[in-house]
């Protein structure tokens, strides 16, 4: 058993320090995590909100790691930061362990660096994935076809990278001299690369280093490479298709529910009327996960629990058992608007 004693109040600190203090085949062994101070017995959902408080602090815009990418909601690192490696390790022990431990991570990362984990070359299609507008300007730039002018006119563009950082962002010469470089239609595709290397790569190899180091203490050898980058990501945050008959089939029901109940019948048919965004909103909402697990939403062992009877209290969840918990709602309708309200309002909401 490899067991975690952490401090709610110093989570990171402590995380980081746990586990540098277990031998390395330790953390191969069962994960639980006690809470200092808690009296809980970690039969899964301790761990589970373990992760979830992590991650959530890791992603932290004040903490300085990671920067979110707004158009393609993904993370990337932050080559500014002034982070030690062990930070950026940490980040990369967490994905390793929640892959080892069967926990689903809301942690959305790009495709390119599950890419980069299996060894495979980066591409301008991963930096049109990752920041589409970056990538669309740079191919752009390769298929101008000089109708309205030169390159170097229309563009007007030196070998330089913005760099961005908290608040700033920094300008970087791509090759040496690049401020006072123009990039013509002979050196673009030169440019293209350049550029391309320095955002993925270059500019962020510290940080990538030190994370890669962190994931392949767990998850490295030579199984890594039966996977594609796509279902290395799916182990990470789950599969994005979503089978809620599935889901119905499997819920389990207390506190007087049963799969009969009018308000249980309330339930799946509001829920069957969601459009896909409400539906991945009301899976978040109970489960801290909007992505189904490997083997699908079946595979997800949820309950719905009666929460008293009728009022205008919201429905509200125990993400970390996969609960619902649910009032008897006198009306259908009365159910949707306060289920839609609940759902739809749950940043940090009901997380337990």
């Amino acid at each position: 058993m490899c067991i975690l004693r952490i401090r709610r109040n110093h989570l990171v600190e402590d995380a980081l320090n746990e586990i540098a203090r277990q031998r390395p085949r330790d953390l191969l062994k069962p994960l639980r995590v006690h809470f200092i101070g808690e009296d809980g017995i970690d039969a899964g959902g301790v761990k589970k909100e373990f992760f979830q408080l992590l991650v959530t602090e890791l992603l932290c815009p004040d903490y300085g790691m990671l920067i979110f990418q707004p158009e393609s909601r993904t993370y990337w690192f932050n080559g500014l930061s002034m982070e030690a490696e062990d930070e950026f390790m940490l980040v990369g022990l967490v994905l390793g362990l929640a892959i080892y431990n069967a926990v689903l991570l809301d942690f959305p990362l790009p495709l390119v660096l599950y890419r980069k984990l299996l060894g495979q070359a980066s591409s301008l299609r991963d930096l049109e994935d990752m920041d589409p507008t970056l990538g669309k300007s740079l191919r752009a730039l390769l298929t101008y076809d000089g109708k309205d002018g030169s390159v170097e006119d229309v563009f007007c563009q030196t070998f330089t990278a913005g760099m961005p950082g908290m608040g700033e962002t920094l300008v970087v010469p791509l090759i040496e001299g690049g401020e006072d470089i123009s990039v013509t239609e002979d050196n673009r595709r030169q440019y293209v690369e350049a550029y391309m290397t320095f955002v993925l790569d270059t500019s962020v190899h510290k940080q990538f280093e030190a994370f890669a180091r962190g994931f392949m203490m767990l998850c490295g050898g030579p199984a890594i490479h039966l996977f594609s980058a796509t279902e290395l990501e799916r182990l990470v945050c789950g599969n994005p298709i979503l089978d809620f008959a599935a889901l119905q089939s499997n819920a389990r029901y207390e506190g007087g529910f049963s799969a009969e109940h009018r308000a249980v019948k309330w339930l799946w048919e509001i829920v069957g009327e969601f459009d896909l965004n409400e539906k991945r909103h009301f899976l978040k909402f109970f489960t801290g996960s909007d992505r189904a697990p490997i083997g699908g939403l079946g595979n997800l062992r949820c309950i719905i629990q009666r929460d008293g009877t009728d009022s205008n209290k919201l429905p509200t969840s125990h993400t970390c058992f996969n609960t619902l918990l649910l009032p008897s709602y006198r009306s259908r309708v009365h159910m949707g608007a306060r289920l839609r309200l609940a759902i739809l309002n749950s940043e940090g909401f009901g997380l337990e």
